[in-house]
């Protein structure tokens, strides 16, 4: 019987559920998920949860935020003056932003409170502070 290794290829269906069961990602109705262990394309979580797990078998994964998205780093929540952004822009909160680096680097910002003079914006990934809970098949091995 097949059981997925370190540094194996896996093709997965899933469904990525938080705690209140909201769920924010799934492959259904998609091509199943299919990377390669090892290589850090995925979550910490996500990886130690497929290891060892068989060819067909399906299981519900609890992660933890430090093997997710991490912690909320406050230092990325900043207050902007509405002075300061494009003239033709109306911010909303849930309205996603991007900001240039110096460096050249876009990081994706979401718009959390608007107030009289300025924005709150939030540089965290939306599932940063979230343990998540994900439902895992396991199709192919190679």
């Amino acid at each position: 019987m097949s059981i997925v290794k370190e540094n194996n290829t896996v093709k997965v269906n899933y469904t990525g559920k938080l705690a209140d069961g909201q769920v924010f990602d799934t492959s259904e109705g998609r091509e199943p998920l299919e990377f390669t262990l090892g290589q850090g394309q995925l979550i910490p979580g996500f990886e130690k949860g497929v290891i060892d797990m068989k060819l067909n078998e399906k299981k519900t994964i609890t992660i933890a935020k430090e093997e997710a998205y991490g912690e909320v780093n406050e230092a990325l929540i900043q207050e902007v003056k509405k002075s300061e952004l494009p003239q033709d822009m109306e911010p909303k909160v849930g309205m996603g932003l991007v900001s240039k680096a110096p460096d050249g680097r876009e990081m994706n910002l979401m718009v959390v409170e608007v107030k009289e003079e300025s924005i709150v914006i939030d540089g965290n990934h939306p599932l940063a502070g979230k343990d998540l809970i994900f439902d895992l098949e396991v199709l192919e091995i190679k």
